[in-house]
């Protein structure tokens, strides 16, 4: 691990520095083809590089959308008939769901082994106390959380034959801290199987680039300071056929009484985290991204002393996953991994 010094007190959102101000339409008449709309409760573009006809790239960036809202309905526990909602519904019994979801929640479970369960998708019943969009957030009244922290157990989901089980029937499962990441994956699929060689896919600070900019170009993903609007960077990084993820305290959040609740919830207390960093940046090879945003999650729970520790081992443990780590704490210290290289942004 390396240190890059003190720095402002600052969190890592991922932007593409291509794309720091952008119109919330379709393709417009100048530039690569690009697409912005609002999915996955944030703001999301794709943007095609490759030399095609422009209407086979609206095309594709189209049907792209499509595909994240038809695999945001088929993982999200707030949507009826969705096939999380099935699983957390069947009362301990065995649902049949699609390959998708059983690949997510297998790399889900794969972290919450590694972390020793401080990443746990049966945190559904937690999630649920925990309403940061609404209007008025609130904190959960602290007999509801207790109540509910008995059926958080990752242990308790099975997965065979197409099928998931809950062998805890009260128990629910929330995908929603790798689900982003895994339809990042899909889409980078989707539009590699369509032809594409290089484009860019960000799901609201899941970064995946495919293939270079050009032709001995690299992308390069800016990590940004907080609260600046998208103006002010802590640095860059350079990047070919890599997922970027981050998460942070900063992402939603509220006020009460004087203290500061964010959405990083700790599957052992049931309320936010209390550490240390302020926010994990994780790079991989392409086609990890889902996996990235489990352990972006993991390691700002695990907290400065133990997170680089976690990375380590799972760079032993998984080599071709090319995993690397930035980490960002409340004094505005950055670490990170040798191979990660932030470089000052110019």
């Amino acid at each position: 691990m390396n240190n890059l010094g003190r720095a402002v007190k600052s969190t890592a959102l991922i932007v593409l520095l291509a794309f720091m101000i952008i119109t919330h339409t379709a393709c417009g008449d100048e530039g690569p083809p690009s697409k912005t709309d609002f999915c996955l409760d944030t703001s999301c573009t794709i943007t095609i590089y490759d030399d095609m006809d422009k209407s086979d790239a609206e095309q594709l960036l189209e049907d792209s959308f499509a595909l994240i809202r038809e695999k945001e309905d088929l993982l999200s526990r707030t949507v009826e008939g969705s096939e999380v909602d099935q699983i957390n519904g069947a009362d301990g019994e065995w649902t049949e769901v699609s390959a998708e979801t059983i690949d997510i929640i297998r790399t889900a479970n794969m972290i919450s082994y590694e972390s020793g369960g401080v990443f746990d998708i049966t945190i559904g019943k937690i999630t649920q106390l925990w309403d940061f969009k609404a209007e008025e957030p609130e904190v959960p009244a602290d007999e509801d959380i207790q109540a509910a922290l008995p059926y958080i157990d990752y242990k308790t989901i099975t997965t065979g034959g197409g099928k998931v089980k809950l062998s805890d029937p009260e128990a629910e499962i929330d995908l929603g801290g790798v689900a982003k990441g895994a339809i990042a994956d899909m889409v980078c699929a989707f539009l590699e199987a369509n032809g594409v060689t290089s484009a860019v896919v960000n799901l609201g600070g899941n970064v995946v680039v495919i293939g270079e900019k050009a032709e001995d170009t690299p992308w390069t993903v800016g990590i940004e300071r907080p609260f600046t609007d998208r103006k002010e960077l802590v640095g860059v990084v350079q990047v070919t056929d890599k997922a970027v993820v981050t998460s942070g305290i900063y992402e939603r959040n509220f006020e009460e009484n004087g203290k500061i609740y964010h959405h990083i919830l700790d599957p052992e207390t049931g309320y936010p985290a209390e550490t240390d960093l302020e926010a994990v940046t994780i790079i991989a090879n392409k086609g990890y991204s889902g996996f990235c945003d489990a352990v972006s999650t993991a390691c700002l729970i695990l907290g400065s002393e133990k997170a680089p520790q976690f990375i380590e081992q799972l760079q032993a443990k998984y080599p071709d996953r090319g995993i690397e780590a930035a980490f960002i704490d409340n004094g505005g210290n950055i670490v990170q991994t040798d191979g990660m290289q932030i470089m000052p942004a110019e």
